[in-house]
């Protein structure tokens, strides 16, 4: 019964709208759903919408093992504010969060205003998308890893320590071979989130053609200029991209698991 719920709800909530939308798409033709892929406009978008999220997720990788260290492996006062903030990204709305960046980072704004005299430029560029990218995302890597890290017996460490490894080598050739696969579960987590994230980045983006325009923002565009035909385009070209690099993904995780399960 429990299998025949889970199919069903995935059914409706899943399956029949990826259908939908690989059926409009077909209706489009060949040449058609060419023409929409290959556009200059479509083909920047994509690239900014999956080269920020990719650069993001990396960015979170390396933070998010770092944080989720120092919370198993630390005791320190407001450490509980702390492991409860990362969790503030799941909660605050993401229009919150990006009107939030952006007025800490727009060129007038708490930190911009000290970054602009020395011509760095944050909000309204794609470092600004990143930006916003990594506070969505990190909260994936650091709940991916941290309970995996916490099975990990700090004689392990301590053992490193005794043999005269430093603590970045500790990370590097004790911790990470067996926090890998969760390491690629939390950045397929943080890069699927930030390739179809919307609301925290469209405030501090800028939203330039050929600039800072992201692909979700481009296929609302579309839509307001009842352009069904190209956002239903742009939209099935998202999705064939994100199944691929989650596919290489999905591969590079079974292929860590094998590798360090096994002990090699």
């Amino acid at each position: 019964m429990a299998l025949g719920f889970t199919l069903i709800w995935l059914t409706l909530l899943i399956l029949i709208p990826l259908s939908g939308l690989a059926w409009r798409s077909s209706e489009l033709g060949w040449a058609k759903f060419w023409s929409i892929a290959i556009d200059p406009r479509t083909l920047n978008a994509l690239r900014i919408s999956f080269g920020t999220a990719f650069a993001a997720a990396c960015v979170n990788v390396v933070f998010g093992i770092v944080l989720a260290w120092v919370l198993v492996r630390y005791r320190f006062p407001g450490k509980r504010i702390i492991d409860a903030m990362v969790d503030l990204p799941f909660a605050l709305p993401t229009a919150v969060a990006g009107i939030a960046l952006a007025t800490l980072y727009a060129p007038n704004g708490w930190i911009g205003q000290f970054l602009t005299p020395l011509g760095i430029k944050i909000a309204f560029t794609p470092v600004g998308i990143v930006v916003a990218l990594v506070f969505v995302g990190l909260p994936f890597v650091v709940r991916t890893v941290q309970p995996v890290m916490e099975e990990i017996d700090k004689e392990v460490e301590e053992a490193a320590a005794t043999l005269g490894a430093n603590r970045f080598q500790t990370i590097w050739r004790v911790l990470l071979p067996g926090l890998a696969p969760a390491v690629l579960t939390g950045f397929a987590l943080a890069f699927a989130r930030g390739v179809g994230e919307y609301g925290s980045v469209i405030f501090i983006a800028g939203n330039l053609p050929f600039k800072s325009e992201i692909a979700p923002l481009l296929i609302v565009i579309k839509l307001e200029e009842y352009n069904y035909a190209a956002a239903t385009g742009i939209a099935a070209v998202m999705l064939i991209l994100s199944f691929a690099m989650l596919l290489v993904i999905n591969l590079i995780q079974s292929w860590s698991r094998r590798r360090y399960g096994n002990g090699a």
